[in-house]
């Protein structure tokens, strides 16, 4: 592990290549599973209060989930997620663009009708973070559907890290992400 701050960063992720290729998964983390996108604390508000605005662009079944069960549901663990329809499919906020899976509240953002992108955990994808109250692990989710994105970042020679170093700032700050890049290039 490197520490950087309050943050343990697992090896693989700074060992492992990874680049998302969704013309080969077609965006298939967004819609397998056993629950929906795990939420921070602070992320609940902020979904109630961009839903309205995400609505128009989501899908008929999507909507009914959301109006059935709300913008967040508990899951079978305890933590707060993203609804999927009819229980255990999609996340109700998907929605499909030439066969591939897209976030309703990301292209919401990305036509400027709501600042916030998307859940945090969506963004870092395949990073999850462990929360402990004196600090987070961020270690690397490996799952069979991201086999293509494994190859394409070998085939680019993006580590994990790297790929995600936009949500890395979002969640840390630039100062902690270049402490990380510092502290890689220190262990190599």
């Amino acid at each position: 592990m490197i520490e950087v701050g309050h943050v343990l960063v697992h090896e693989d992720l700074i060992s492992e290549q990874f680049v998302c290729n969704l013309n080969a998964c077609k965006g298939a983390c967004c819609i397998e599973g056993d629950a929906g996108a795990p939420l921070e604390h602070a992320e609940k508000a902020i979904l109630e209060e961009v839903y309205p605005m995400v609505k128009p662009l989501m899908t008929a079944k999507g909507i009914e989930t959301v109006e059935a069960e709300g913008v967040y549901v508990k899951d079978f663990e305890g933590d707060y997620t993203t609804p999927c329809v009819d229980g255990n499919k999609e996340c109700a906020y998907v929605i499909w663009e030439n066969g591939i899976t897209k976030c309703s509240i990301e292209k919401a953002y990305e036509m400027g009708m709501v600042k916030w992108k998307k859940p945090l955990s969506c963004h870092l994808y395949p990073i999850r973070i462990t929360s402990y109250p004196e600090f987070d692990v961020l270690h690397y989710d490996r799952w069979s559907i991201c086999s293509a994105a494994c190859s394409h970042g070998a085939e680019l020679k993006v580590l994990v890290y790297q790929f995600l170093k936009e949500p890395l700032i979002r969640k840390y700050g630039d100062a902690w992400f270049a402490e990380l890049e510092e502290k890689v290039q220190a262990s190599l």
